[in-house]
């Protein structure tokens, strides 16, 4: 089932800049495309566009924004708010009753592994535990398609490791069509089922490689030959989108 259509999608600011010319992208349910490409060709703003915050120039987006969630570059939790009341922010501007949505989030807390941190605040949360947290937060509403804009950059290599296991998992379970955006082709390919290169500004969509290593995967897999290949295509196709 097609969760995420993109018809000829392009946006010029009114300053005249050019950021994204004539995107294609279809994504079905239980999918997880991700996008890598140059620094300031239009990755984040695709998403924003995906999600309403942006106003294409030109072409269509069909997508359920009422069964969207969205997991930025920053936590974004409330300092006055646990963990438990963070998660349950979304539900309740939704209107959910308070018991539900305490079940809602606390299964969602247990998805994502923060149940003996649920008392605690922001301030007191590695880096880690908050983006679980963030993402505990948009599982509440059992989205149908969910944008990650760079949501591990920032943290260390063993941490974001963790978490793309943590995160594959979750996907397994609730089929979701997935768009992520990252720096990392490492990542890219142990996350994906397919990764789509985008050209420096305005971005198009350049290249597509399609990743056939079988679910679940397995945190060795990241060490194989196969694995290594892979990358390195993606690589050369990268640099290629630099020029």
């Amino acid at each position: 089932m097609t969760a995420l259509s993109l018809s000829n999608i392009s946006i010029t600011f009114p300053d005249g800049t050019q950021a994204i010319d004539d995107v294609d992208l279809t994504i079905e349910r239980g999918e997880f495309v991700t996008i890598v490409g140059p620094s300031g060709c239009g990755k984040s703003t695709l998403l924003r566009i995906v999600s309403g915050l942006e106003t294409q120039t030109s072409g269509t987006c069909h997508v359920d924004r009422e069964s969207l969630g969205y997991v930025f570059q920053d936590s974004v939790l409330l300092p006055w708010r646990n963990v438990q009341r963070n998660v349950e922010l979304n539900a309740e501007l939704q209107g959910v009753g308070k018991e539900q949505r305490r079940e809602l989030a606390q299964q969602a807390i247990n998805l994502v592994k923060l149940d003996e941190h649920k008392s605690k605040y922001p301030h007191q949360l590695s880096g880690g535990m908050k983006m679980r947290c963030s993402l505990a937060r948009s599982l509440v509403s059992r989205p149908q398609v969910f944008l990650f804009d760079e949501p591990f950059g920032a943290l260390d290599e063993m941490t974001r490791e963790h978490l793309n296991d943590e995160l594959l998992s979750i996907f397994q379970r609730e089929k979701f069509a997935g768009l992520f955006i990252t720096h990392s082709i490492q990542e890219a390919v142990f996350l994906s089922t397919r990764v789509l290169i985008m050209s420096a500004q305005p971005g198009r969509i350049v290249a597509e490689h399609h990743i056939q290593f079988p679910f679940p995967r397995l945190p060795e897999l990241r060490y194989s030959p196969e694995f290594a290949e892979l990358c390195g295509r993606i690589s050369h196709d990268l640099k290629l989108a630099h020029s």
